[in-house]
């Protein structure tokens, strides 16, 4: 579980539906080779999502007019998922993100509005660049741990299920294992009385 006492960092989000629990799936790293199957399973369970994408995997072939004519959202995950931290200055990390962004509204002729921290790891530069630029950064509340789990997928469910509450913004990433028991997750969390929400873009 993760929290962030920082206004400007989105971990969870607030309810607006009276009565009804809500939970965002976001997925990183793409966009990938599993990425149409994943939106196989988001449209056959209608499952709306959150993609952050890393700008130099984007490429006009990958199915991105997809993601949007079903209803997803697709942030930045930075150019080539650069440690932000790792001694950049602020003008560095700004210039990272709005290489970015520019390049993803390139290709898909709309602006991007969230922006997920490579590895997670942030600073005040980050923060201040982010905003600069109009984005909205965003962690995540729940981590799957999908990462780690290529030999135990079931284990992936466990995390996220395990630790279910209102608002939280759940992390996975576009790879086999987590596109294996993708069905099942969501399954699961659909159980316990959750529907899935997109981020607020205003």
């Amino acid at each position: 579980m993760y929290d962030s006492q920082n206004p400007e960092i989105l971990a969870s989000v607030p309810n607006r539906n009276q009565g009804r629990k809500t939970v965002i799936l976001t997925f990183d790293d793409g966009p990938g080779r599993v990425l149409p199957d994943i939106l196989d399973i988001l449209q056959d369970t209608d499952t709306p999502a959150v993609f952050f994408w890393q700008s130099r995997l984007l490429h006009k072939e990958r199915p991105w007019k997809r993601v949007l004519a079903e209803g997803h959202q697709i942030g930045t995950h930075t150019v080539n998922h650069k440690n932000l931290t790792d001694n950049l200055t602020q003008q560095q990390q700004y210039d990272e993100l709005e290489k970015s962004i520019d390049a993803i509204k390139r290709i898909t002729g709309v602006p991007v509005k969230f922006f997920r921290p490579p590895y997670g790891q942030f600073n005040a530069d980050t923060v201040q660049a982010a905003k600069q630029l109009d984005l909205k950064t965003v962690m995540w509340r729940i981590a799957s741990m999908d990462w780690e789990l290529k030999d135990d997928p079931g284990q992936i469910v466990a995390n996220v299920v395990d630790h279910l509450e209102d608002g939280a913004i759940i992390l996975l990433h576009e790879l086999s294992q987590t596109l294996e028991i993708l069905p099942q997750l969501i399954a699961a969390i659909k159980e316990q009385g959750y529907e899935f929400a997109l981020l607020e873009t205003e």
